[in-house]
């Protein structure tokens, strides 16, 4: 079976896109490709952007809860000094951490869990 297309973005729901625009944009080192009424999308020219859409009434995945869509994995070089700065940048570390010292689970300023990994 041939493929019907790739992933161009991955769009997360917020209520506030500055902040989880900055924050990720710190993150990642991505930059704003485009951005208009009610969304922001980052990227560094690959095949894949992250994106970021104002949705009124957001109400953000708890963690741990079933109830989660999804999570992003963001693999670093050094897992603790990554951590430190996610936190700097807003970022909070949830009590419930399923890895132990595999990897480090933390919420971005939008309430969206998401995955420190060793590369």
């Amino acid at each position: 079976m041939s493929a019907l297309g790739t992933i161009s973005t991955v769009v997360l729901d917020c209520a506030d896109l500055d902040p989880i625009a900055e924050f990720y944009g710190a993150v990642t080192g991505w930059k704003v490709t485009d951005q208009g009424d009610g969304y922001v999308v980052l990227g560094d020219g690959g095949p894949v952007q992250l994106g970021f859409q104002r949705v009124d009434g957001y109400q953000p995945p708890g963690w741990p809860d079933p109830a989660k869509q999804a999570h992003l994995d963001v693999s670093v070089a050094d897992l603790a000094a990554a951590e430190k700065a996610a936190l700097k940048l807003g970022a909070t570390r949830p009590a419930f951490q399923p890895g132990g010292d595999d990897w480090v689970v933390l919420i971005d300023p939008a309430g969206h869990p998401f995955c420190l990994v060793p590369a």
